[in-house]
């Protein structure tokens, strides 16, 4: 299967840390948040991936280059103005010739057994599946609500006030078909896609650790975790 890393994302919220190098190329611990990625997909059988890049993309192809150093292949795309995160995926639609493929982003940490998400959603037969974890604060996340058998019943991008939920990963699993629903232009999975899905879309749940590193406190509370693990403390 094929890959699509979405790494056109700015970071604000870490700013300072995303003036001068775009949010994959931060670093956590001794290397950029991408390259975690990276390794985490080659883990999981994942050898061909396409990066789509927006914000000083010469930071991340000049770091990857061709991805021979990792022992994989990366084509890049690069978005001249952006567009979002789905629009981004089919930016890259020349370049998904298999039947699935998987969506995840460039600036998140997480140790999700992707290859049992993948077994589900070709289990299903699905058009379209997230993973999501459960979360005491759901702040600036999306939130989805699912029944037993995994379908989404309710999906609500960036709600206010929610705490304990389910949240959108950002880790997706899609049938090629997928990209049929997506319009050029800008388009995003949370805000566009997923509530256009309701009903039709799938989610696994995984309780493996995952941070999205959207904010200082979080950037921190990874860099301890690996610092504890990699024994650097």
């Amino acid at each position: 299967m094929q890959a699509v890393i979405m790494a056109g994302g700015r970071g604000s919220r870490l700013m300072p840390l995303t003036k001068e190098e775009p949010k994959p190329m931060v670093k956590l611990i001794d290397k950029p948040v991408m390259e975690y990625v990276l390794l985490w997909l080659k883990k999981h059988g994942f050898f061909d991936v396409a990066v789509t890049l927006g914000y000083k993309p010469e930071k991340i192809r000049d770091y990857f280059g061709d991805g021979q150093k990792f022992g994989m292949k990366i084509t890049y795309f690069v978005e001249d103005s952006p567009l979002g995160t789905a629009g981004g995926v089919k930016n890259c639609a020349e370049y998904l010739t298999e039947k699935d493929f998987v969506v995840v982003s460039a600036d998140c940490y997480t140790e999700i057994d992707l290859s049992r998400a993948v077994r589900f959603h070709k289990n299903r037969g699905s058009l379209f599946t997230l993973v999501c974890r459960k979360v005491l604060d759901a702040t600036g996340l999306g939130v989805l609500e699912k029944d037993s058998s995994g379908v989404i019943k309710a999906f609500v991008e960036k709600p206010e006030g929610r705490k304990d939920a389910l949240i959108n990963t950002g880790v997706y699993v899609c049938d090629r078909r997928v990209l049929d629903m997506i319009p050029e232009g800008p388009f995003d999975f949370g805000k566009d896609l997923l509530p256009a899905l309701v009903g039709t879309a799938y989610a696994i749940e995984d309780d493996a650790y995952w941070s999205d590193i959207g904010t200082l406190e979080s950037y921190y509370d990874t860099n301890k975790k690996l610092a504890k693990e990699l024994a650097f403390v």
